[in-house]
């Protein structure tokens, strides 16, 4: 894809986001999962859905397997993003179908309850429910792999936070799609991108901060994992993209993970938008095949 064809697509992108986006949280929530449901209709893929507690959750397996795994125990354990306002497991087939597809692993996805109805930390408690769900399916924390996107990678590392502090066994590794990080919004690259962003501008994420945070200070490692001690943390890989306000937040977490002696590995694509992972590009389909070698 040359210059001028990306730039096309970016303000496509930006177009589509624009139209999602709406004062109406709840009707954005309807927007998105319409929109998900009509373009995640394969027969290649079969959809198992289920309760935890009173929360919506599903199974995607990609019923064409030939893509095989050394260990067939392995799952994929994902958190959707949404700015902890937005998002649901619909919305996240674009990706749990993907990392299906590429990975042979069965990818399990769960909703959590969202801001400003539910503000933090009812999304961690709803993650950590969902985890010992899965434990309770026979699974161990070994051969869980956990991801997420945006708001959803924000979950996964704070899901790893609290089970170090209950002194629980640890997922396999971490993958996470242009990770939220830092709600202090301490990183240069929240201005320095704001202007290219086809998805983000800090308007939307200083919303998303007041509807989730309430009484927390933004700078707590449990909405801003960036501040967090990661000893002992299984290996993590970040994707993010050149084109959006969120690459520091990606770039800082790398940074503090090597400081704390924990394998990582960062992933910079170049003149991509936040979740690029989700558009029906080839650059798409690359990064997701990296996750697959990654998770092997």
């Amino acid at each position: 894809m040359n210059e001028k064809q990306n730039k096309r697509l970016m303000h496509f992108i930006r177009r589509v986001h624009g139209l999602m986006e709406n004062d109406d949280i709840q009707k954005q929530r309807t927007v998105q999962n319409q929109l998900a449901t009509f373009l995640t209709n394969s027969k290649n893929y079969q959809f198992s859905p289920l309760k935890v507690n009173t929360t919506y959750a599903e199974w995607t397996d990609y019923l064409q397997k030939e893509t095989k795994q050394n260990n067939s125990h392995s799952i994929i354990f994902y958190c959707h993003g949404g700015g902890y306002m937005t998002g649901s497991c619909l919305y996240a087939r674009e990706m749990t179908m993907k990392l299906a597809r590429h990975s042979g692993l069965r990818v399990f996805c769960f909703d959590y309850r969202l801001a400003p109805e539910s503000p933090y930390p009812a999304a961690v408690d709803d993650a950590f429910d969902a985890w010992n769900y899965i434990l309770s399916c026979g699974y161990d924390a070994k051969d869980i792999i956990v991801g997420g996107d945006s708001a959803g990678g924000n979950l996964a590392l704070v899901l790893t936070l609290l089970l170090r502090e209950h002194e629980m066994e640890l997922p396999k590794n971490l993958i996470l799609f242009s990770p939220w990080t830092d709600m202090t919004s301490s990183g240069a690259s929240y201005h320095a991108k704001e202007l290219i962003d086809p998805v983000l501008t800090n308007t939307y994420i200083q919303k998303a901060i007041t509807c989730y945070l309430g009484d927390t200070p933004a700078s707590s490692p449990y909405v801003s994992p960036l501040f967090a001690d990661f000893r002992g943390f299984p290996p993590v890989y970040i994707q993010v993209g050149t084109n959006e306000i969120l690459l520091d937040d990606s770039r800082s977490l790398y940074r503090q993970l090597l400081m704390h002696n924990i394998y990582a590995k960062l992933d910079i694509f170049e003149g991509m938008w936040h979740v690029f992972q989700m558009s029906p590009i080839m650059k798409a389909e690359t990064a997701i095949h990296k996750v697959a070698l990654f998770i092997r």
